[in-house]
This record gives C-alpha cells, sequence and structure tokens, in this order.
C-alpha cells in the first residue's frame, strides 16, 4: 500500500483549475465545484472531456440520468461561487436561488460571468466505487472573458477561515463515504 503522505505530496506539486459543473434533469438544476476535469482529446475535430464525479453527489444524479453537463471554468474574482456550490448540497438548499443564468443548447444551466463554459454530452461511464468518470463530447464551447483561472492554490489562499474549515470538515465527511464506497467495489471483485 502507498503512502498517503507521499502521494498528497506529489500531487501539492500539481494546481487544478477549480470548475463548476452544473446539469439539469428534468426541471431540476444541479451543480457541484469539480476538481477532476480534464481535456480527453487533441483531435480538433472531436473535442472530448473527462470529468470524475462522487456518486454521493445530488448533481451526479442529475449527469447520471441526463447523460449532459456544462463546464465553467471559474475566475478568481468568482470565488463565491465555490462556497455556494461547493459547501452545500443541493438536496438541502436551492443553489440557484438569485443567480444569474440561462440555458445551454443542450438544455443545462449556463451561469453567467464564467471566464468560459463548455456544453458538454456523456460518451461513455466508467463505474469506480465511489464515483464515475464520464467521458463526454464537447458540443459547445465559449471564452467569455479574460481573466486568471480560478486553481486551488489560489482558492485556498483567498479562503476565509470558516470556509477552509467547512471545506476539511466535507473532505472528511466525503472521504468517509468514499472510502466505504471502493472498499464495497473492490470486495464485489470490481477493482481487478
Amino acid at each position: 500500500m502507498s503512502d498517503f503522505t507521499e502521494i498528497a505530496q506529489v500531487f501539492a506539486l500539481t494546481d487544478r483549475e477549480v470548475w463548476l459543473l452544473a446539469a439539469r434533469h428534468g426541471s431540476a438544476r444541479a451543480g457541484l465545484i469539480a476538481t477532476f476535469v480534464n481535456q480527453a482529446s487533441i483531435v480538433p475535430d472531436a473535442p472530448r472531456v473527462v470529468v470524475g464525479l462522487a456518486k454521493q453527489h445530488h448533481t451526479w444524479q442529475a449527469v447520471d440520468a441526463s447523460r449532459r453537463f456544462v463546464l465553467h471554468l471559474l475566475a478568481e474574482d468568482q470565488i463565491d461561487l465555490v462556497w455556494r456550490f461547493g459547501l452545500q448540497s443541493g438536496r438541502e438548499v436551492d443553489k440557484w436561488a438569485g443567480l444569474a443564468c440561462d440555458d445551454s443548447a443542450l438544455g443545462g444551466p449556463r451561469v453567467k460571468e464564467a471566464l468560459a463554459w463548455i456544453d458538454c454530452r456523456v460518451e461513455a461511464a466508467l463505474d469506480i466505487g465511489d464515483r464515475t468518470i464520464y467521458a463526454a463530447e464537447v458540443l459547445a464551447v465559449s471564452l467569455e472573458r479574460t481573466a486568471p483561472p480560478l486553481t486551488m492554490r489560489r482558492l485556498i489562499e483567498l479562503a476565509p477561515p470558516e470556509c477552509l474549515r467547512a471545506m476539511r470538515d466535507g473532505l472528511l465527511r466525503d472521504g468517509a463515504v468514499d472510502a466505504a464506497a471502493i472498499q464495497q467495489w473492490r470486495t464485489q471483485g470490481m477493482g481487478e
């Protein structure tokens, strides 16, 4: 078994962008802050992304059912969206209340003022126990404005102490749920 401290040190060298992932299933809108977002194709005529969503989240249900989502690259001046979409559950509150948004061509909720947005259709899904990895076709994209994107390192630097505590508490809570899901998946022989 690998040493988690060493793994954490290696990944601390990276600085991932912070994305808002939004979806709609029926009339219900959902959204969360996603850090597992990557370009998945270098083919100009076949752009793709890959995202990973934990299955305990409300947004996972919307993406899994609708097979569509909208990615929003956030700017540093949009850090409040991280607290809105990252520190509370859409099962308990309407994260969209009072937020300026419209619909993408695929019908997903699109937040105005994001640096960029990417409208996606799921092509494939891989269940890995605690989360689902989605490969998605990029159907539309728009660079809306220029500004530095919000990264994880910058998010930590800008976060007020109460938000840092809430983030850590959420990570601990989600980590326990994820660990149980991974163990169950491995016990069922899926991890071999």
